[in-house]
């Protein structure tokens, strides 16, 4: 008569579990956005409105006398490939940072715009202040 051994998928669940717990405490879990260094670029930009992507990234938007538009960006990064991204085109700023893969990030952005521009942030109006 034939037996059957059925193995339980138990020890290599601990083991993956194991290795990650490892690999996160090996490569620091303290990331934090507010304490990077700021990086900052400016837009031109003419028109009246401007729709805001911001990929659900922490994004404050500034209302300032400035003509242009000033984007900082802080963003701290431990493991993973990093996705940055802030780039205008016709009246769509996206910003994005963040990470992938065995990630640990942490992000934020300050859009600061002129007085009077209407702005749509993911959908959402941002009210005059």
């Amino acid at each position: 008569m034939a037996s059957w051994t059925t193995r339980s998928k138990r020890p290599a669940t601990i083991a993956v579990v194991a290795v990650l717990a490892t690999t996160m405490s090996l490569t620091g879990c303290d990331v934090d956005a507010s304490s990077a260094t700021p990086e900052s670029k400016t837009f031109a930009y003419e028109g009246d409105s401007l729709k805001l992507m911001t990929n659900e990234v922490a994004t404050k938007v500034i209302r300032t006398d400035r003509d242009d538009i000033k984007v900082t960006r802080w963003f701290d990064s431990r493991a993973g490939s990093q996705r940055l991204v802030w780039e205008l085109e016709g009246d769509i700023l996206e910003i994005d940072a963040g990470c992938s893969g065995l990630a640990i990030c942490d992000a934020k952005f300050e859009v600061e715009i002129p007085e009077g521009l209407a702005v749509i942030k993911d959908g959402v109006e941002v009210a005059e202040k």
